[in-house]
């Protein structure tokens, strides 16, 4: 995994940028500490920074093949296949790692090489002959691209940090951007990067640059097809499918090891990843992540029924994995909400994006890979909401279902419309939608969800797991994003998805033979958080701050009295701010998130 950007113009001779192609490589020296690299013409500068994964020897970049060179961040996993097929078409390879074939690729087939990728990746390619710029995302949008074009200067970067340093790119944040971060937050509309000069190239997408010009097409889109498979088929095809995406992923040049909480999806990918490992006569190094006194201060409920510590030993054992847990500190998860801050570059999910921050640097001590079983939830109707038929069919995003918290935070008038562009963003999700004209009721609605799901909820997910994972330098890959169950998920009757009456049933019963009982069957948990009063009392000490500091334009966009209730009752909210997780210490938690955010990037209100 890398850092990727650069600078474009026709009219600005970029070799004259050497300080700023500096700052902005030092900008992304986290998600690539291993190697760097520049290439610089009157026209374009182009700049990597490499963790090293896969063939460490030769995969350097910028890389040049004939009139075209690339700035590649990502992990192919049917590398082989496309290298396969180059060479009968005549091509050589000097190395075996993925940058190569992906340029190669493209120097062949041009834009349709991207339909060929099975990954995640975020690449540019400038054609030296042409005057173009080629940039693309995977499909479902695992590494993020963000992009501006402003006085005659096309940039863009892995990173909002980077685009920021960028001479001719504002850190204005408008209306729209307000709207963003606290009618959406820690959402974000897919494309809508909140700053106001800044975009986000959307998932499956790619775009052309050339002579001023922004040429940006969709290359895949989940569609409706009937499924024709039956219930033991769709068992089986499932097990198949999950089983060699994880398999692919394994693949590295350097240590993998594999996230593990003791819940289905994760311990699904353990389980494959042990017999790998044992194959080769050694053992899968797992992972998991707790908080000090944790255990004592444990409350369960609806989203949260048990502690993945009572299952950690069961699933280790069984799978013969070494297994190390790694417990957070609480003042540090509190201290960490300023980095994750500058990490993501948008206010994020609060402590559940700085406890993975400091969960990834502790395993980025002893490993540069790890599998995560993100995603499943999303793809295999994990969430409660999928199961709840009063939320199922309230016409709003499930996970955030109304505005009256976050308005009640906020000065009266400073967002009018908020609740019309949390609608107006619902319904075009919404009717973006592919169904088959026999889907029932359940089912179109099943589709609706699972649109809903994937281009938000999950994107919030993946901003998360991207940006904290690589300012740790590691790189995190996620099985399940892989886009192969994405469309076969999409296209899955509920009934066989569902069974059982269970979430992600057709996944526990795929994979009931491989692992225990108690751990196919548990009932989903989230992403563990903290319960210890202390995070919350240091949240609090940072939200008084934050209210005391009235040269910052937040404090008077802000109801006092409301935060100050939200202080004095950290149990005074019945629905989460957003997803399962945020309650009152994550709200007061990402009112700080704010105030940092607009520290660091020195934002501008317009």
């Amino acid at each position: 995994m890398c850092g990727i950007a650069g600078m474009l113009s026709y009219s600005k001779d970029m070799r004259n940028r050497n300080d700023f192609v500096e700052k902005i490589s030092l900008s992304l020296k986290e998600r690539g500490p291993d190697d760097k690299g520049e290439y610089t013409t009157p026209y374009i500068s182009l700049i990597h920074r490499r963790l090293s994964v896969i063939d460490i020897e030769n995969g350097a970049q910028p890389m040049r093949f004939g009139n075209m060179v690339i700035a590649y961040n990502g992990e192919i996993y049917n590398t082989d296949e496309i290298r396969n097929e180059l060479i009968d078409c005549g091509y050589s390879f000097t190395g075996h790692c993925d940058t190569e074939v992906v340029l190669k690729a493209f120097h062949k087939w041009r834009e349709e090489s991207v339909k060929k990728l099975n990954g995640i990746f975020a690449f540019a390619v400038w054609n030296e002959d042409e005057k173009e710029l080629f940039l693309a995302r995977d499909r479902i949008g695992v590494k993020p691209l963000f992009y501006a074009e402003k006085h005659g200067v096309f940039a863009f970067a892995s990173k909002i940090a980077s685009m920021l340093l960028v001479p001719e790119i504002s850190s204005d944040v408008d209306e729209t951007g307000l709207n963003e971060i606290f009618m959406l937050g820690p959402a974000r509309t897919i494309g809508n990067a909140v700053f106001k000069d800044i975009n986000e190239l959307a998932p499956a997408t790619y775009l052309k640059y050339k002579n001023g010009k922004i040429n940006i097409k969709s290359y895949w889109r989940l569609e409706a097809h009937e499924h024709v498979e039956n219930e033991a088929e769709t068992v089986e095809h499932t097990r198949q499918l999950v089983t060699n995406a994880v398999k692919r992923q394994l693949i590295s040049d350097v240590p993998v090891c594999t996230f593990l909480s003791g819940g289905l999806d994760s311990s699904i990918i353990s389980a494959i990843g042990s017999r790998a490992a044992a194959e080769h006569n050694s053992r899968l190094d797992t992972f998991s992540v707790d908080y000090i006194d944790n255990d004592k201060y444990f409350k369960k409920s609806t989203f949260q029924p048990n502690k993945d510590s009572d299952y950690l030993d069961l699933i280790s054992g069984y799978i013969n994995s070494c297994h190390r847990n790694v417990v957070l500190d609480n003042a540090a998860l509190a201290t960490a909400l300023f980095e994750s801050t500058a990490a993501r570059g948008v206010p994020g999910f609060t402590d559940v994006d700085s406890s993975l921050l400091l969960f990834c640097r502790e395993v980025a001590k002893t490993h540069t890979v790890a599998l995560s079983g993100e995603c499943a939830d999303e793809i295999f109707g994990g969430y409660p909401w999928y199961h709840n038929s009063e939320i199922l069919f309230e016409d709003t995003f499930p996970w955030s279902r109304s505005t009256v918290l976050r308005q009640s935070i906020l000065k009266n008038g400073l967002l009018p419309s908020g609740d019309e562009y949390v609608r107006e963003k619902y319904l075009k999700t919404v009717s973006d939608t592919d169904f088959l004209s026999s889907d029932s009721t359940l089912e179109k609605r099943m589709r609706e969800m699972f649109r809903l799901n994937l281009d938000w909820f999950m994107q919030t997910l993946l901003m998360r797991k991207d940006a904290m994972s690589m300012q740790s330098s590691l790189e995190v890959r996620v099985p399940f994003c892989d886009y192969r169950i994405v469309e076969y998920a999409y296209n899955m009757p509920w009934g066989i998805k569902s069974l059982g009456g269970r979430e992600k049933g057709v996944l526990r019963k795929a994979f009931e033979g491989e692992l225990p009982p108690s751990i196919a069957w548990r009932k989903k948990s989230p992403y563990p958080k903290t319960h210890n009063p202390a995070y919350f009392n240091e949240v609090c000490k940072m939200v008084s701050t934050v209210l005391d500091d009235r040269q910052c334009p937040l404090s008077e966009m802000l109801r006092h009295e409301k935060i100050k209730e939200l202080m004095m009752n950290p149990d005074a909210l019945s629905e989460p701010w957003y997803g399962q997780l945020m309650r009152v210490p994550q709200v007061l938690a990402y009112i700080v998130q704010v105030y940092y955010w607009i520290k660091i990037f020195n934002v501008n209100f317009v």
